[in-house]
Formats: C-alpha cells, structure tokens, sequence
C-alpha cells in the first residue's frame, strides 16, 4: 500500500482507467469473435455487417488507447481479408 499521496491518487486513477480500458477491449474482442464465427457461417451479408461492426469496435479501442494503432490496422487487415475470400 502507497503511503504517499500523490501515489494513492494514480492508484485510483489507475484503477479506473484499467476497467474502462478493460470495457473497450473486451466489446472489441467480442465484435471480433462475433465477425469470424459469422465468415465461417459462409454467409456474405451477415459476416459483412459483423465484420463492419467488429471494425467500429477495434477503432474506438485505439481512438481511446487502449490497443496501438498499428495493432488496430493488423486486425481490421486481417477481418478484411477474409470477408474479400468469401466473397
């Protein structure tokens, strides 16, 4: 446990920030997890909207820096590339 102030404040600020980082990492993983369980169905317009909304879902963790940019375009490569196979 922290004895100086100013510590026990970033432990509190820490601890927030890990939740709402946790909140937005795990609805980008869930969309993502969504999207390929829907390219494997083999259908075109449902796995494009999946694929879309796991898109929107890993932008906003990397707007809010919770995933790197680059990791973020990796992933989005990659939901793309196999949406373009199916279709």
């Amino acid at each position: 446990m922290a004895n100086i102030k100013s510590q026990i404040k970033r432990n509190r600020q820490n601890e927030k920030r890990r939740l709402r980082n946790r909140a937005f990492r795990g609805a980008s993983r869930a969309a993502v997890n969504k999207a390929r369980t829907a390219l494997e169905t083999g259908k075109a317009e449902e796995s494009k909207a999946a694929v879309l909304q796991a898109i929107s879902a890993i932008d906003t963790a990397a707007e809010r820096g919770v995933i790197h940019k680059n990791n973020a375009s990796r992933r989005k490569s990659r939901l793309m590339k196999a949406l373009n196979k199916l279709a």
